[in-house]
């Protein structure tokens, strides 16, 4: 793997909620089970209110 592959793959691996910006370690399982950086908090929040 290339240096700069390896860097943007720990960058997207840093727990950090895209929604309310708080580090979570759901994060990173919901973003292996969804394909979404949310934590488990904003993901009920999505799913009860999609809008």
């Amino acid at each position: 793997m290339t240096k700069e592959f390896e860097n943007k793959t720990l960058k997207d691996l840093n727990n950090l909620c895209e929604e309310c910006n708080k580090e979570d370690e759901s994060v990173s399982q919901n973003l292996i089970l969804t394909g979404f950086k949310i934590c488990k908090s904003c993901r009920a929040s999505k799913t009860i209110f999609p809008i």
